[in-house]
């Protein structure tokens, strides 16, 4: 008899609870496809879970999408940010190492390009509901980003990480158009005169210094 491995452990483990469910195939549908395309009895379908259940945990589809920005943001941002601190010992390689990052996430299957830039491009521009969220999500990334250029000896680093930034934005906007990870190995040419003039004033500093 062959067993079947997968749905022994199905019945086996706790099912996840609905708002779970619910986050989870919201995340999915609304990366892919688009907010606006996706309506709730799709998410609920998908989710296993009743319409009721969808309003009686968010009260409204609004504060779903809420929560699905939260949550891919939360997770890119562990993951982005942790990358960063073990990719290399001083801070200019740690921060060389935002486009190779940047790179594998291009090469998923499950890239759909940034879900605030595609979450803001579709709703009404001068409504701040969620460009107060994607400017939460941006900032928490741009302050580590600024945090390292300062410990790399950047006199400007506020300025330096909005540099970085756009570079960032300018990547992911044409990795999502044209499908293609090398786009990153480009933003990185691109970054690297950033990163030059980053080691360049540290070590006219360091020769004034001395």
């Amino acid at each position: 008899m062959t067993i079947d491995i997968a749905a022994v452990a199905a019945l086996t483990e706790p099912a996840k609870p609905p708002r779970e469910r619910l986050i989870e195939a919201a995340s999915e549908l609304f990366c892919r496809f688009g907010i606006n395309a996706i309506g709730v009895d799709t998410v609920v379908a998908k989710a296993g879970t009743a319409k009721a259940t969808l309003y009686k945990l968010f009260g409204s589809k609004e504060a779903l999408v809420e929560g699905v920005l939260e949550r891919e943001g939360c997770a890119w941002r562990n993951w982005f940010l942790s990358g960063l601190e073990t990719g290399g010992a001083t801070p200019v390689e740690r921060l060389r190492c935002i486009f190779p990052l940047l790179e594998h996430w291009f090469s998923q299957d499950n890239f759909y390009g940034c879900p605030f830039i595609n979450a803001i491009a579709e709703h009404d521009k001068r409504n701040d509901r969620l460009r107060t969220i994607a400017l939460r999500h941006k900032q928490a990334v741009l302050s580590r980003i600024e945090d390292l250029a300062h410990e790399a000896g950047s006199t400007k680093p506020q300025q330096f990480a909005h540099q970085i930034g756009i570079v960032i934005d300018g990547a992911i906007v044409a990795a999502m158009v044209t499908r293609d990870p090398g786009v990153a190995s480009v933003a990185a040419a691109a970054a690297e005169r950033l990163f030059a003039e980053l080691e360049g004033s540290r070590g006219r500093r360091r020769r004034s210094a001395g």
